[in-house]
């Protein structure tokens, strides 16, 4: 029952969100609030849902809400940091240089797109990710006519592949889970994100080639005005001269981040109280800055909280548990040897429908233990259970995803539909390329 109620809710959340009938703040407490009410009402006459208590509900979906804070928080700071950085122009140069080489060609921009995300994403940060190569790219996209679905679809996928480095946060779990090395986990699955950086290079190439024949080698836009491009809306708000200030700056805070010197959340706010006393010095001017990018931050940080209240009730009733053992009892004993490619397939759609935290501490143990069985060692399913990190990033509890369709103006839904069979694809690469280099077996004797 307990299996029973855990998918409904899912299923149901998905329906209402992708059909818009509800806003994903609100369905993510809502949805989950009910289901919960219900399992507790059932629970006098299923012994399997006594365990609900009304008095617990509200702990449950607090602790989820306080393992999501440093992110909500991380994401505010990181959102004004980097609003603060467009308004005072230091994307400016990179926007005109990247105009300049790409001359309207939608082939280039979205070659030029990949590449870019590639680049930033080494951070392993996807939010970070989005908010730089969105500020950059997003321009080019308006002003030739292209559109922004493919470029939140190359972006959410590079981020995918790229997701995968230890320090991205999947590969960390899978070890951690396992308790085998990180680096035995990812150094073997170099060969395949190689492949699927060269995948998503020809899907970027397929698309660019498509939209040059929709809208033509747009010469149309004028180059010659390129050194007045600007992505700051307010003039008022340009700082030129402190431009190589705010590139150090943020170059020490990637540094920073990368090497984990504090908590995300921290570096982003002392970068952020930095960047603002120096370019804004008056206090008028900071209240107008943050007052300015109030509704982004708000949307995007509202959402977390909710998320928060969502995986809270998911696991704090034990629906997570129960999904988890009942999935593993449906495969049967002579699938065994093939557990391997199995525990592939499964990361596809149960990161989906849960966070990366319960399918890899909960789930993925109980995928190993079986595994074990027939030979299969805990570090090939654990190399294995990462290729679904594609699929996993248009979740709607991903935060960063809603960053993403912030930033470029589009609904979730619409991202999702459109950018979902091209993960598929690319998980398909991954695994396929990895099967092919012997990172895990197919079947094991």
């Amino acid at each position: 029952m307990l299996t029973f109620l855990g998918i409904s809710m899912i299923l149901c959340f998905m329906y209402l969100i992708m059909s818009k009938r509800l806003s994903a703040l609100v369905a993510l407490i809502l949805i989950p609030f009910l289901f919960a009410i219900i399992a507790w009402g059932l629970g006098f006459y299923f012994e399997s849902l006594s365990h609900i208590h009304l008095v617990d509900l509200g702990n449950n979906m607090l602790e989820g809400i306080k393992k999501l804070a440093p992110t909500g928080v991380m994401l505010l700071f990181a959102i004004l940091y980097f609003a603060i950085m467009i308004d005072s122009g230091l994307f400016d140069p990179s926007v005109r240089w990247i105009l300049k080489k790409v001359k309207g060609d939608p082939l280039k921009i979205t070659l030029g797109t990949v590449f870019l995300t590639f680049l930033v994403s080494l951070d392993g940060d996807g939010s970070t990710t989005y908010m730089i190569c969105v500020a950059a790219m997003m321009p080019l996209y308006k002003r030739v006519g292209m559109n922004p679905l493919i470029m939140t679809c190359l972006m959410l996928l590079c981020s995918g592949v790229m997701n995968l480095t230890p320090w991205g946060g999947p590969t960390a779990r899978a070890a951690s889970a396992l308790q085998v090395d990180a680096s035995e986990v990812f150094i073997p699955m170099i060969p395949s994100m190689i492949i699927a950086a060269a995948w998503l290079f020809f899907l970027a190439y397929l698309y660019g080639m498509y939209e040059r024949k929709r809208l033509g080698i747009v010469e149309l836009i004028d180059i010659s005005h390129a050194e007045n491009i600007s992505i700051s809306k307010d003039v008022e708000a340009q700082r030129p001269h402190l431009r190589w200030f705010n590139a150090i700056l943020t170059l020490v805070l990637m540094a920073c981040l990368v090497k984990g010197f504090l908590p995300m959340s921290i570096l982003f706010m002392l970068g952020f109280c930095i960047a603002l006393v120096v370019n804004y010095p008056c206090v008028n001017m900071q209240k107008k800055r943050i007052a300015t990018h109030a509704d982004s931050v708000l949307a995007v940080v509202g959402v977390i909280f909710a998320a928060g209240v969502f995986t809270g009730i998911l696991s704090g009733t034990g629906m997570v548990e129960a999904m988890s053992k009942e999935f593993v009892a449906l495969i049967p004993t002579s699938m065994g040897p093939y557990m391997a490619p199995i525990t592939g397939l499964l990361s596809m759609p149960l990161t989906f429908f849960m966070s990366n935290d319960a399918f890899y501490f909960g789930v993925l143990p109980i995928l190993a233990e079986a595994a074990s069985h027939y030979g299969i060692s805990p570090v090939e399913v654990a190399r294995a259970s990462i290729i679904g990190q594609p699929i996993h990033l248009l979740s709607p509890l991903v935060p960063s995803t809603y960053l993403l369709c912030g930033l470029a103006s589009v609904e979730l839904a619409d991202h999702q539909k459109f950018t979902l069979k091209w993960a598929f694809i690319t998980c398909c690469v991954l695994m396929g390329s990895a099967l092919v280099f012997g990172v895990f077996p197919f079947y094991h004797i």
